[in-house]
């Protein structure tokens, strides 16, 4: 590794602009040179910048919708003109859907954002984390992924049998998922993969209904539901802490303990099928970008 890839120890967090995002990246920014934030929104991105501007690290902002993979595509190649390498990905972007909605290519949204999106990016940026190497990925996932027996691999983008709650649970049992499988491919490459649960944190992620966003900032709430900042000590740990050298293919959850996922997570054939239909799932963008059926 050359001198100059190392001159600035690089990390990247997706959602940066709002919620566990923006705290991750300001609990991270004293431990790094330079902290990037990607977010869908223009406005909120430079906002959070400024938010972030009296850190000790230099903020980097990057504009992508993760709704499409075209734009995925064209942000992994605005970091790679940014940066020469990086020492973590904070795969943190998210959302949940109310009603069924269709990705920029057609996909399931949920899936579409919460994992495709985070696959392409990673994989992508395989040579930076290579470059800065001992490096780590963090996927911040949820316990719901507990929730789901298996991948809905019968209707993956829920064509049938719709519900909210449903596919946000399988879309977290994918982070798992690949974060394991991950793991496994990327160990001798001196790049490590954790997944982590953050708890019930109040964030953004509900904005999308209205009385499930009222539930969670209401007085109520904030007896048992956690902020943002406590949310975010979660991916800032599993992201820094020295005795986590070389730790890989584990899931963490609140309080920094190690925890058992969902058992289908740590199935190797699982791994592999997802990591081959998410491969599939990609390169058919790239080849036919118009909305399919």
């Amino acid at each position: 590794m050359s001198v100059d890839a190392r001159a600035e120890r690089c990390v990247l967090v997706t959602g940066g602009s709002s919620g566990i995002g923006l705290e991750t990246a300001r609990g991270l920014a004293s431990h790094f040179d330079v902290v990037g934030i990607v977010a869908r929104n223009p406005e909120r991105l430079e906002k959070a910048a400024k938010d972030l501007a009296s850190t000790a690290a230099r903020i980097e902002t990057f504009q992508a919708d993760f709704s499409s993979l075209a734009e995925v595509r064209r942000l992994a190649r605005d970091i790679r003109a940014k940066f020469p390498s990086l020492s973590v990905l904070v795969n943190n972007a998210g959302v949940w859907h109310k009603d069924r909605t269709l990705s920029k290519d057609g996909y399931e949204d949920t899936f579409a954002v919460n994992h495709l999106a985070h696959f392409l990016l990673t994989t992508e940026l395989e040579d930076l984390l290579v470059a800065g190497a001992p490096s780590r990925v963090v996927n911040v996932s949820s316990s719901m992924h507990l929730r789901p027996k298996s991948m809905n691999w019968d209707d993956l983008m829920f064509e049938k049998n719709w519900g909210g709650f449903k596919a946000y649970s399988h879309s977290k049992l994918a982070n798992v998922l690949f974060s394991n499988e991950l793991a496994r491919r990327w160990r001798r490459l001196g790049v490590t993969s954790n997944a982590v649960h953050p708890g019930n944190v109040r964030s953004r992620i509900t904005r999308n209904n209205a009385f499930l966003n009222f539930l969670h900032r209401s007085p109520v709430a904030r007896l048992f539901i956690l902020t943002e900042e406590a949310g975010a000590k979660m991916p800032i740990y599993v992201a820094t802490a020295a005795e986590l050298d070389g730790v890989t293919g584990k899931y963490f959850v609140k309080s920094s303990k190690e925890a058992k996922p969902n058992p289908v997570s740590q199935d190797e054939a699982e791994g592999k099928r997802l990591w081959e239909v998410s491969q599939q799932l990609v390169d058919a963008v790239s080849f036919a970008p118009a909305q399919r059926p």
